[in-house]
């Protein structure tokens, strides 16, 4: 009976005989991927260490491995696509540079290069074809930010209209550049780490600030949230926790109804140290990382693993059903729910 009521009440999907199949589309063992951007279900960008940015056209059938001339040694942490022609992609350390192509990777342009040596940018975001911002970690306990109004072809600093200075240790996680997030009408949540964990948010391209706590896993230069998504502007999620210690899930995803103005333990967390998450839907949210990857089919309050294989990065299609989950030595599945 007890079980029969579980079911009925708390996770009818995880009792719903479903059937989650990791599959494999392509490896590549001279990259670690960390950059993600699956535009259909047949488009999908990837990009990474050793100058590394790969494309599929075809759902996954076949891969096309690209590297921007002159740019071979960058590690490229995140990647926003349009289409199979158009994409930008940022690379983690310095020089930092910000490259775009509109050729399918043939040709890149380089828009944007700091020479600072403590620059680090960590995460990018869109929130049209011409609006985006990108956050680094800070400089003179100041948050770095970018942004462009046309597509990436120019980059302003408007790191000054954030009023609030960064402590000491807090700083950005390019695990899978998705500490960033941008929602529709200038919405964006940046999520920091390390000694202190904190969200910043803006709801008008960057123009102001407001900044809220994050109670996750913190105080170490290895703890904090690593991942983050809205599933729009009062629901949202963050994971990570301690990359050198990803067995552990003490705490390491919080829940927000509320725009991340406060969060939330779950009822069931997730099984260990997690660096992407992504909802399918508003129930149905997918989390991966080394420790390996869950689902939750019940907004985030109650989580099941299914996978133990690491992973850096999870993403469902912007338009469709594809989901894309891409890890270490060039890993690239495919997960199928049946």
């Amino acid at each position: 009976m007890k079980k029969l009521i579980w079911c009925l009440l708390l996770a009818p999907f995880f009792c719903a005989g479903q059937t989650y199949t990791l599959k494999l589309l392509s490896e590549n063992t001279k990259t670690s991927l960390r950059g993600l951007s699956v535009v259909s279900d047949n488009v999908t960008w990837v990009s990474g260490s050793n100058g590394a940015v790969g494309k599929t056209i075809d759902g996954g059938l076949t891969w096309k491995w690209l590297k921007p001339f002159g740019y071979e040694k960058l590690d490229f942490r995140d990647i926003e696509a349009f289409d199979e022609k158009q994409a930008v992609i940022v690379n983690a350390g310095s020089p930092a540079y910000i490259l775009k192509t509109i050729d399918g990777g043939e040709t890149w342009t380089e828009n944007y290069k700091n020479i600072d040596t403590a620059i680090f940018l960590d995460g990018l975001g869109f929130w049209d074809k011409n609006r985006a911002i990108i956050f680094g970690d800070p400089i003179k306990n100041k948050m770095q930010l970018l942004a462009t109004n046309n597509a990436g072809k120019n980059w302003i600093d408007i790191s000054s209209n954030l009023k609030f200075n960064s402590a000491q240790g807090e700083a950005g996680f390019a695990a899978s550049g998705t500490t960033i997030k941008t929602l529709p009408g200038g919405k964006v949540w940046i999520a920091s780490g390390g000694t202190i964990s904190n969200i910043y948010f803006s709801n008008n391209y960057g123009k102001s600030w407001q900044i809220f706590k994050c109670p996750i896993w913190q105080g170490e230069s290895t703890t904090g949230p690593f991942s983050m998504d809205f599933f729009d502007a009062k629901n949202g999620i963050v994971v990570g926790g301690n990359y050198v210690k990803d067995k552990e899930n003490n705490n390491n995803v919080l829940l927000t109804k509320d725009g991340g103005t406060t969060w939330q333990k779950p009822v069931t967390p997730v099984s260990g140290y997690k660096s992407g998450v992504t909802y399918l839907n508003a129930n149905i949210i997918i989390a991966t990382g080394t420790s390996g990857t869950d689902i939750s089919t019940d907004a985030g309050l109650n989580w099941k693993k299914i996978s133990d294989k690491s992973f850096n990065a999870v993403q469902k299609s912007k338009k469709g059903n594809q989901i894309i989950l891409a890890g270490e030595r060039g890993s690239i599945y495919q997960l199928e729910i049946k």
